[in-house]
């Protein structure tokens, strides 16, 4: 007897010592994928109760299918365990569709949509009426979606490109954009004017960020005219700093090194996105070294979290003792409303023995 398999066809055959050729099924375990579509094709699915795939690769997990036919025919999807699929267990969102071969005339199952964490072979089973399919089959699951369900726990995210991470890419094109208007002063169109240096800018930006720029150049004020804007309360490196802020190029290492002046910058020019930023930032790191100048920038900006935060450091927490020294020379600068405040604050918290 001898093996023998002709080019092209699915099926082995054997020829006979009495030359009879005899053809028998190939394994058809192959499965085909493209792009999130995998397909498989089962030449003959009489003779067997069950069958399972080759594995096949869509997403980072390799995948079977299988087939068992008893009262009705049940099609299995799982992940190949792997340590793939242990530490980053797959949640798929996929339709099944099963059709015969060739056999137009004959409407396929299609299932709904199924969405479930995937780890082993029971974890899905999807029952097909049998009757209707028999000999050739083609079996396609569409994945719509694939998350990671980290081992941990918290919230199971895409391992494909969504809206989310469309909007990210061009969010970054724009920024990239923006930094070159800014650094190499593409089409600039005004003049700032700081403490010790020139920068230039674009009125669109500064506009759109700020409703006090708006108004110098919608209005006829003279920074309108001459295209020129004198901010010398400021240098020239925290107003660069300040632009890229409005650019959306800061760094945080500008931001933390340059907060104080921002704060009176997004103050002055009523940009509240920056003047809240500030102030979570100025929150942050309170101590006894700073806490006297942070309470007098909380009155002044009218920032009413950080001015409670300073109160809480120094009443509750017990750190006016901490200061004591630096307390009268605050007193004599401050304003008498914020040292009401902080009598109130004081009396409060004051629990006599």
């Amino acid at each position: 007897m001898s093996l023998f398999q002709t080019r092209g066809s699915p099926y082995f055959y054997f020829s006979t010592d009495n030359g009879r050729t005899i053809k028998s099924e190939m394994a058809d375990s192959k499965v085909d994928t493209i792009s999130r579509l995998a397909q498989w094709r089962i030449e003959n699915s009489g003779p067997y109760s069950y069958k399972k795939s080759d594995p096949f690769k869509v997403g980072i997990w390799n995948w079977y299918l299988s087939i068992e036919k008893n009262r009705c025919l049940c099609i299995r999807l799982f992940p190949e365990p792997s340590r793939a699929s242990k530490e980053q267990s797959p949640i798929a969102k996929f339709v099944i569709r099963v059709s015969n071969a060739g056999a137009y005339n004959r409407r396929p199952y299609i299932s709904p949509v199924h969405e479930r964490l995937l780890r082993t072979s029971e974890d899905f089973i999807c029952p097909v009426d049998s009757s209707a399919f028999h000999g050739r089959l083609i079996i396609d699951v569409e994945f719509l979606d694939l998350k990671i369900c980290p081992l941990n726990g918290g919230e199971a995210s895409s391992i494909w490109p969504g809206d989310g991470t469309m909007r990210s890419l061009s969010t970054q094109g724009i920024l990239r954009c923006l930094s070159r208007m800014l650094d190499e002063a593409i089409h600039a169109d005004v003049t700032i004017h700081t403490a010790d240096g020139t920068l230039s800018a674009h009125k669109a930006i500064l506009s759109a960020s700020s409703p006090v720029f708006q108004s110098m150049f919608h209005h006829d004020l003279k920074e309108k005219e001459s295209s020129t804007i004198y901010i010398e309360d400021m240098t020239l490196e925290s107003c660069m700093t300040l632009l890229s802020y409005l650019y959306g190029t800061i760094t945080q290492e500008d931001f933390w090194k340059h907060r104080g002046s921002l704060l009176g910058a997004a103050n002055k020019y009523d940009i509240a996105a920056l003047k809240d930023a500030c102030e979570e930032s100025l929150l942050e790191d309170i101590n006894t070294m700073n806490v006297l100048e942070r309470m007098q920038e909380a009155w002044l900006y009218q920032l009413n979290k950080l001015k409670k935060g300073c109160l809480t450091y120094l009443f509750d927490f017990g750190k006016i003792y901490d200061v004591r020294d630096e307390i009268g020379d605050f007193f004599r600068h401050a304003d008498k409303e914020l040292m009401v405040e902080m009598f109130q604050e004081v009396l409060t918290v004051w629990k006599p023995v």
